[in-house]
């Protein structure tokens, strides 16, 4: 029998409670401690996942296998990067960094110590997207709507890296590769940073892919559509549901469309990532999101917030440029 996988939950906040909700409920995981500025909100954490508080990580780092680092995003690369340099895997919650320069400290420390740095998309884990993935093998355009009620949280960053970062990622695993150009707009709302977006992609291969993400709707929609030639494919991330249509021509040559819903074993997608990332730290292979997946889609966020920016500082009054 292996031995527990020795976990540390660093940020029992919003994401970071779930994270240790289920690491503490894993058979072959030993939650050794939540860390959190706020010392009340640890003991509470601590308290529900039957676990310790721990005042500082470099008291117990000699005992710990991974460490899951859900802080605030201006922190990750604080937080992380003395732990990859001191050879502990870890899993840094989306987005990677603030920056993609200090996305590239991380992968450097993980590379020079082979520690594990994994990436938390959990849309990547999803099981109807895993399913869908394998339906998928000449996108030639994707359609993406994450449209979210407003929630007090994660109002450090806009809406693309809090929300949109998410579907940016499965694009650019679906289609295999960055964008060639870019249109975005985006404006703020409710906060002083930008609560609603859209971006249109095009990519080498002739894809295109629009995506537009909300933090101010008045309903929840997660939803993808990815169209290829005689082929739609459709998730809505939020119920686990897939569904594939597919065109074919009849003996009398007519076209007729077949398909339908698609059986998805439906697990919770933040489950199936810490799994992935207990196996990567065990076994050295690569995590399903690895950093440097991590950091294309933070570059890739920080080309459309630019694209905006430029775009407003293009825009005159009554609309003229």
């Amino acid at each position: 029998m292996k031995p527990s996988f020795r976990a540390v939950v660093i940020g029992v906040g919003y994401l970071g409670r779930h994270h240790a909700r289920i690491l503490s409920a894993m058979d072959d995981v030993d939650l050794i401690g939540v860390i959190d500025i706020d010392r009340d909100q640890a003991q509470r954490i601590s308290s529900e996942s039957g676990t310790d508080v721990i005042e500082d990580i470099g008291s117990v780092l000699s005992q710990v296998d991974g460490v899951i680092v859900a802080v605030p995003t201006q922190d990750h690369v604080l937080v992380a990067a003395p732990l990859l340099e001191a050879g502990v895997s870890v899993l840094v919650e989306k987005p990677i960094a603030s920056s993609s320069s200090e996305a590239a400290v991380l992968l450097r420390a993980a590379e020079s110590s082979g520690a594990t740095l994994a990436v938390g998309h959990t849309e990547r884990h999803n099981p109807a997207v895993a399913a869908a993935r394998e339906l998928i093998s000449s996108p030639g355009f994707i359609e993406v709507h994450r449209l979210s009620t407003f929630q007090s949280r994660s109002l450090d960053i806009d809406v693309v890296f809090d929300v949109m970062i998410h579907d940016i990622d499965i694009v650019l695993s679906l289609v295999g590769s960055n964008p060639v150009s870019l249109e975005a707009v985006g404006i703020p709302v409710l906060t002083d940073r930008v609560d609603i977006a859209n971006v249109r992609f095009r990519f080498k291969n002739g894809c295109i892919a629009n995506l537009t993400a909300s933090r101010i709707s008045r309903e929840q929609v997660r939803k993808l559509r990815v169209f290829q030639p005689h082929a739609l494919v459709t998730v809505d991330y939020a119920e686990q549901q897939l569904e594939a249509w597919r065109v074919s021509k009849g003996s009398d040559g007519s076209p007729s469309v077949h398909g339908g819903p698609v059986e998805v074993l439906k697990v919770e997608p933040l489950e199936c990532e810490l799994r992935d990332f207990v196996q990567s730290a065990r076994s050295g292979i690569e995590p399903g999101v690895t950093g440097l997946a991590g950091c294309q889609a933070l570059v890739v966020a920080e080309a459309i917030t630019q694209a905006m920016e430029d775009t407003r500082r293009s825009t005159k009054i009554g609309g003229v440029s």
